[in-house]
């Protein structure tokens, strides 16, 4: 387990390491802890708790897709709302003032310094880790497919969702393609192509700084929270994942046959 920083906080969890299989899986929003360091934001603990702190469900998901993929795991160890590890530091989304109907108190009108500090205590970490687990595994000839987990409130501005299940993409659409398909193919999940969020909603950013630049497969997934609302759920949702993203996975990158190289 990696995670333990200059700073003292453990703002990135890294599992299986050595695991041998193709897939990388990331959370980035997988905690709602709020360290010390930077206080409660002047949040309320039923908000903290909320999913505009996190998205529920989705660690215990990316932790039972890493053990059935034999893949490692990159998770983050803070809330997003103290640095949401999925936007670039210089958008107003990385550490956002209001989330949905929520003022977030202690984001209102940070200084620079303050900006500055949270990046570099957290988003620079937890980054720094996932590029040098990526490239443990180019230098052994191994480039990973990289998979990141996340889950949506089934309601949004009082609106239900009849969504269960999005795919989402950023520059190359492959392997979310083949995921839908597959996913189309094989569950009774309400699957979708960018939604409930696209890359123009600004969350592709993981994907694009730490998948693109390698040409890496990539693929971000959207569950309903509501469905993986327990760990039962969360269980039974790897379980139903995990064969899409194989079978995806091959769709893209056909094993090499003796009468295809003949």
């Amino acid at each position: 387990m990696a995670g333990a920083q200059k700073s003292g906080l453990e703002v990135v969890v890294t599992k299986n390491r050595e695991a041998p299989g193709p897939f990388l899986v990331v959370c980035e929003h997988a905690s709602n802890h709020f360290p010390a360091a930077f206080g409660t934001l002047g949040l309320t603990p039923e908000a903290r708790a909320a999913h505009i702190a996190w998205d529920p469900g989705a660690l215990g998901v990316a932790r039972r897709l890493a053990r059935l993929l034999d893949a490692p795991l990159v998770a983050a160890g803070v809330s997003r709302l103290v640095y949401d590890l999925n936007r670039p530091p210089h958008s107003p989304g990385a550490m956002a003032a209001r989330s949905e109907d929520y003022d977030i108190p202690g984001n209102a009108r940070l200084s620079a310094a303050e900006r500055r500090r949270r990046t570099e205590a957290v988003y620079l970490p937890f980054h720094a880790e996932l590029r040098a687990e990526i490239a443990r595994r180019l230098a052994r000839g191994r480039p990973p497919v990289i998979v990141t987990i996340h889950s949506f409130t089934p309601v949004w501005f009082g609106q239900p969702r009849a969504v269960e299940f999005g795919v989402i993409h950023d520059e190359d659409p492959a392997l979310a393609l083949a995921v839908l398909a597959e996913a189309k193919a094989q569950t009774r999940l309400d699957c979708r192509l960018n939604e409930p969020y696209s890359a123009a909603d600004e969350v592709t950013h993981t994907l694009r700084l730490q998948a693109t630049p390698y040409g890496l497969a990539n693929v971000m997934l959207e569950i309903r929270n509501d469905l993986i609302a327990t760990p039962g759920a969360e269980e039974a949702m790897a379980a139903t994942l995990a064969p899409v993203l194989k079978a995806a996975l091959a769709a893209i990158n056909p094993p090499v046959t003796e009468e295809a190289m003949a």
